[in-house]
């Protein structure tokens, strides 16, 4: 027998959630739901712009979308009826029969514009506008097989990409030029391109978490934050490792040394049953002992996917039990303003019985 499309399964699990949220229609306008429910690969370029739209019944599917998709959408998205809208999507759902008799329509509010959500209210007068009682992302948070090796795939090729630059590494070289370069190396190597902009980040810029790479030159003694990821087919991967030209000072050996330490600790954490908040707390209370709490302000990582941030969080606000499947990162740091910065991640997938780390380089250093 044939194994369902993807799809398919993930429709039914869909529907499931909207029957215990009594949720009998669904607009989806988040691009990566959009995608993982329906196969249509669209990327939504801008904020303002959007290639398409889900609409989801317990008996009908829909995706809408305008004349530059209609072709790619048949052919990808075959489970759903593919609708062209010509003056926007709100002018389109007045027609359609799943919101004939409908009382309310319900939408994902981080992902509808204030005018997007007005222009729909006005051609709908008669429908109430809900924000949806559950998080359709949610189901993303537990990877198939294929998502696994997808992202698998990038992270080999971001692993690829950090060690093609950490052999070239020299002084001189601006951060914006050694961004690029870990960039190129991702199309060379089979990616779509990057999962989000690089973060390059030498000396002082260190301190900053999310550095913007720039015009300054990287010298000598500096520590140099490399935080990228590649996209392939559709699937994100993000590493970071911590690079530092000659030898080492006293205080970058020390934080180096915590963050790595932190990072080993947080890693045997992980489990299947374990609240993710746990284990961010098992890195957070290391580096804190160590003197350096005031110097760990972000979570201890995420979910990765089809977006680079998605469930599950780990952070110390975080609800999510972690589950097999999962796959998540581990990356504690520590910013020092006035001198430099050290973050260090790794991408691991929770199994049924621990977790699997999935990086296969081994740019770190032993003090």
């Amino acid at each position: 027998m044939l194994a369902p499309r993807p799809e398919t399964e993930r429709l039914r699990l869909l529907r499931l959630l909207m029957e215990e949220g009594a949720v009998e229609v669904l607009l989806l306008t988040s691009p990566a739901n959009r995608r993982y429910f329906s196969g249509f690969l669209a990327h939504d370029s801008m904020l303002n712009e959007s290639s398409g739209a889900l609409l989801i019944t317990p008996h009908s599917l829909c995706l809408l979308t305008d004349f530059r998709y209609v072709e790619a959408a048949r052919r990808e998205a075959p489970l759903f009826e593919t609708i062209i809208y010509r003056e926007g999507l709100a002018s389109e759902l007045p027609g359609l029969p799943a919101l004939k008799k409908a009382g309310r329509l319900y939408f994902e509010p981080e992902f509808l514009s204030q005018g997007n959500f007005s222009r729909i209210a006005a051609a709908l007068p008669q429908i109430q506008l809900e924000p949806v009682p559950f998080d359709p992302a949610g189901p993303r948070a537990e990877k198939w097989p294929e998502e696994i090796r997808l992202v698998t795939k990038a992270l080999a090729i971001t692993e690829a990409a950090v060690g093609a630059l950490w052999d070239r590494m020299e002084v001189g070289v601006t951060e914006h030029e050694a961004a690029f370069f870990i960039e190129t190396e991702f199309c060379r190597l089979g990616a779509e391109g990057p999962a989000f902009e690089t973060i390059l980040a030498s000396g002082l810029n260190g301190a900053i978490p999310h550095a913007i790479p720039g015009a300054k030159k990287i010298k000598k003694g500096e520590t140099v934050i490399i935080d990228c990821g590649a996209r392939y087919q559709g699937y994100c991967a993000d590493l970071t490792r911590t690079l530092i030209l000659g030898s080492p000072k006293k205080w970058q050996r020390e934080i180096y040394f915590v963050v790595r330490e932190a990072q080993i600790l947080a890693l045997a954490a992980l489990a299947p049953g374990r609240p993710a908040r746990e284990v961010d707390k098992v890195a957070r209370d290391f580096i804190a002992r160590q003197g350096y709490g005031d110097f760990f302000g972000h979570s201890l990582g995420h979910g990765v996917g089809l977006v680079i941030h998605e469930a599950p969080f780990l952070s110390p606000r975080s609800a999510w039990i972690l589950k097999p499947g999962q796959i998540v990162t581990v990356e504690p740091g520590i910013y020092l303003p006035g001198r430099g910065g050290v973050r260090l991640e790794q991408m691991v997938l929770i199994t049924e019985n621990g977790a699997q780390i999935l990086n296969h380089d081994n740019h770190f250093y032993n003090f």
